[in-house]
């Protein structure tokens, strides 16, 4: 049986469940199936190393790569073709190799989407903050405004990047209104809810995104940052009283679709998640 290779490109990565998620499903599917994590932070690389690394992984007979921070948007310049989803977003996670091709797809809005209707039953999400601009936000603010949301109001420390994102999602979802962030308090005054999508609460990135005092308790807040699993946003938003949405499930349904698109068999998903599950749960113990 020939194995099936893939992998996960991404900067101070060392913590992510990518490997294990995808190579236990395999071995459930009776699959030969290796992931490798390509941390660019621990090999010393940077963002003109990525051609080379992609370059690589083709040769060496990868059928796709997974893409992280900070390459979801940088790797691009870098494809032959696009999903629709992928083209709408203008952010990638999951890269296929096919006959000589490079196709982006973009698995992070749909995972994101089924974590928030799993985990925040129920929610109202008319009106919703997004923190962050990024690849991420980029699936992110798609998920919500397929979902339904009619009102997105986006942040971000570089304020021309959550004007170009409002401005491209509101072309995107004409009927609803997206713009860019000016204050954050007054907007949260009107709003049911917070996406986080940056870096902020990693490991590497520790620290709060926004003002404790700014986390009302009738505020939901959906995470997309999954290691750890409580960050520090999450803890006080529930000391808060707030509803929180870990960013586990996103994690786990997009692995889910990328492994389909890696092998072309159709991952259990709530297996998936089951496993997840019990690996979180195993680094709460040893904490």
């Amino acid at each position: 049986m020939a194995t099936i290779r893939a992998g996960l490109i991404g900067a101070e990565i060392q913590g992510s469940r990518s490997p294990a998620m995808h190579m236990h499903e395999g071995r459930e599917t009776g699959l030969s199936y290796s992931y490798e994590l390509i941390d660019t932070a621990k090999r010393g690389l940077g963002p003109e190393d990525l051609p080379d690394l992609l370059d690589d992984a083709e040769r060496r007979g990868f059928s796709g790569l997974n893409i992280t921070h900070p390459f979801k948007q940088r790797v691009l310049p870098l494809l032959t073709a696009l999903s629709d989803d992928a083209r709408a977003i203008g952010a990638v996670n999951t890269v296929v190799f096919s006959k000589g091709q490079r196709i982006g797809h973009n698995t992070d809005w749909w995972g994101f989407l089924e974590a928030f209707k799993l985990g925040l039953p129920n929610a109202d999400y008319t009106s919703v903050v997004q923190l962050g601009a990024g690849g991420a936000g980029a699936a992110t603010a798609f998920g919500m405004l397929r979902l339904g949301t009619r009102r997105l109001t986006i942040f971000d420390t570089n304020e021309s990047r959550a004007t170009a994102l409002a401005s491209d999602m509101q072309k995107l979802f004409p009927d609803s209104m997206v713009e860019p962030g000016l204050d954050l308090s007054a907007t949260l005054a009107l709003a049911q809810g917070i996406v986080h999508a940056t870096p902020t609460g990693m490991v590497e990135h520790p620290g709060l995104p926004l003002p404790a005092a700014f986390l009302d308790p009738r505020l939901w807040i959906a995470e997309v940052v999954y290691f750890p699993l409580k960050t520090a946003l999450l803890q006080e938003a529930s000391s808060r009283g707030c509803r929180t949405l870990n960013g586990g499930g996103m994690a786990v349904f997009q692995a889910a679709e990328a492994f389909r698109l890696f092998t072309g068999r159709k991952p259990d998903a709530n297996r998936m998640l089951s496993h997840f599950r019990s690996m979180t749960e195993e680094d709460q113990v040893r904490d």
